[in-house]
């Protein structure tokens, strides 16, 4: 088992709206990032737990967990032209990017991004990096157990 934080603007998909979802299951629409698109497609498996991340938001951080429900497929956005992450060089026979569905296990209080930096237990989490840009990156199971038994 592995494990994941993912980010999502809530505007777009809130731990709220993943909770409220049909089945509790979303698609991770939307990733234009070659390495995060690799995470899903090559290194996810379901069962995988997912810290839910809001960012792009007043307030950054972790709001709830979810767990990866599916094995990678790919983003049907990336077909539509009336999507914002259309890909004109995607196609059916050859697409260029992937998802997997998640599940919604739990929400708590937001964790904001300046309380994990509190926590030396935390110093090496890539998204407390400087520059860290990436919506998936992986979490060690030492950081999972730390934030799920002592910050939720």
């Amino acid at each position: 088992m592995r494990y994941w934080l993912m980010k999502s603007e809530p505007d777009e998909a809130s731990i709220d709206d993943l909770a409220s979802a049909p089945q509790r299951t979303l698609p991770w629409t939307g990733v234009r990032n070659y390495q995060a698109r690799n995470f899903m497609r090559d290194t996810m498996q379901q069962g995988d737990g997912v810290l839910f991340y809001h960012s792009s938001c007043p307030e950054p951080g972790i709001a709830g967990i979810a767990e990866v429900s599916s094995t990678a497929y790919p983003d049907p956005t990336q077909f539509d032209p009336k999507s914002p992450y259309y890909d004109v060089k995607s196609t059916r026979e050859n697409p260029r990017w992937m998802l997997v569905d998640v599940v919604f296990k739990k929400k708590c209080p937001l964790i904001p991004l300046a309380a994990l930096r509190e926590h030396d237990q935390l110093a090496d989490m890539r998204v407390l990096a400087k520059g860290n840009r990436l919506s998936i990156t992986p979490v060690t199971a030492a950081e999972w157990n730390f934030i799920t038994k002592h910050l939720m």
